[in-house]
Parts: C-alpha cells; sequence; structure tokens
C-alpha cells in the first residue's frame, strides 16, 4: 500500500488548487499543456506538491502555484489576469484528477509524465470527467504498467550508448517523437517507414528491430 504524503483532509483543496493552477497556465496564459508540465516538474514545484508540503496543498491558490512555477523558471514573463468562468475545463478537470491519482499512487509528477504526458491526460476528460474517480485511477495505472515495460526502441539505444537528444539530432526525428515512442504513447509499429529508415540508419540496426510486433512489415 502507497504511503501518502498528505492527510485525505487536504485533498480535496490540493485538487482544487492543481485544477485551477493547469486551467489558468494552459487556457489563459496560452502555455501548452507538456510544457507547463515541464514547468511544474524542473521549477521544484511539483516535488514540494507531491511530499505534502503545507504551502502547496493547503497555502497556495492555484493562482499563486503557476506565478510561483513561472517565478523560477521564467522571471522576466507577465502573467495575465486570471479569468473565472462556471464552466470546467478538460484542463481543469485534468489538474483535479492528477492531484487525486498522485495522491493515491504517491509516484511523483515526473514520473507520471514520464508515462503519461499532460495531453494525453486532458484528452481522458471526454470519457472519464463524469465517472468515479477510480475509474481514471485505474485506467492510469494500467497505462503506466504497462508503458514501464522497455521498449525496443530503447533498449535499443541505451545499448549504443546514445541519450534520446542525440538520437534525435543523429536521426533527423524529432525528441518528443521518440520520447512518446519509448512511452509507448505513440504506437512505433504504426511509425512512417522515413521515421524508422531515420532511426534504424542513426542506431545501425534493421528497422524491424525498433518494431514490438515486426509481423507488421510487409
Amino acid at each position: 500500500m502507497a504511503i501518502r504524503a498528505y492527510d485525505e483532509l487536504y485533498l480535496e483543496s490540493a485538487a482544487n488548487c492543481l485544477a485551477v493552477a493547469f486551467d489558468y497556465a494552459i487556457n489563459v496564459c496560452g502555455i501548452k499543456p507538456d510544457d507547463f508540465a515541464d514547468l511544474f516538474v524542473v521549477s521544484g514545484e511539483s516535488g514540494k506538491f507531491g511530499i505534502g508540503n503545507p504551502s502547496v496543498v493547503a497555502g497556495k491558490s492555484g493562482i499563486e502555484l503557476v506565478r510561483s512555477v513561472m517565478e523560477k523558471v521564467d522571471p522576466g514573463r507577465e502573467l495575465p489576469e486570471p479569468e473565472f468562468s462556471q464552466s470546467r475545463s478538460p484542463e481543469y478537470w485534468a489538474g483535479w484528477a492528477l492531484a487525486q491519482y498522485q495522491w493515491y499512487s504517491a509516484k511523483t509528477f515526473k514520473a507520471v509524465f514520464s508515462k503519461v504526458p499532460l495531453s494525453e491526460i486532458v484528452k481522458m476528460y471526454k470519457v472519464y470527467h463524469e465517472m468515479d474517480i477510480t475509474a481514471f485511477i485505474e485506467v492510469m495505472d494500467k497505462k503506466i504498467s504497462e508503458r514501464s515495460v522497455s521498449t525496443n526502441l530503447k533498449n535499443i539505444r541505451e545499448n549504443r550508448g546514445i541519450s534520446q537528444s542525440e538520437l534525435a539530432e543523429m536521426s533527423g526525428v524529432k525528441l518528443h517523437s521518440i520520447q512518446l515512442y519509448e512511452q509507448r504513447v505513440n504506437d512505433i509499429d504504426k511509425a512512417q517507414a522515413q521515421t524508422l529508415f531515420k532511426i534504424s540508419l542513426a542506431l545501425g540496426c534493421r528497422m524491424e528491430d525498433l518494431l514490438e510486433n515486426p509481423a507488421v512489415l510487409p
């Protein structure tokens, strides 16, 4: 059983804080979901949130949380005034649901985002926002478990001693694409032949060596 970082008494406050933060950062400040997830982690605020620091889970509003993040990673950036709405956006729901999942699982936000990008969680709104939170927790556990198994691409890359960034530069394939293939967010078996060729050439392997199901190649 996971050891929770803070008492359940503070969970709803923490969830509302993250919900408002994601909604404000993405919909008002215009920051892309995965970019803000990265900033949230790099700033150190996600770490405070994850361990239940009272100043974050009970002391800050979502707007203040975004400002704290941006002050650390982009101090010269001016942020717009918040816009208040009665409706709940998919980004708001994603923040609320993610806070619930982080508390339940005791995984760090960095670990969660490495397997399930925030942009993907936002897209889950349509299916899961009216369900009990346990349905979201179950599907998140499943996704993370499935994506924790190393892909052929990751195994070959690491055996060659090449980082993801180096592979992106060597192959001409975008870093984000490589990350998504290794996280199993995108299915490499469905990648374009040109993409497979570029990666295989850079790694010095066959195209079919990169596939999880080589039978898909003619």
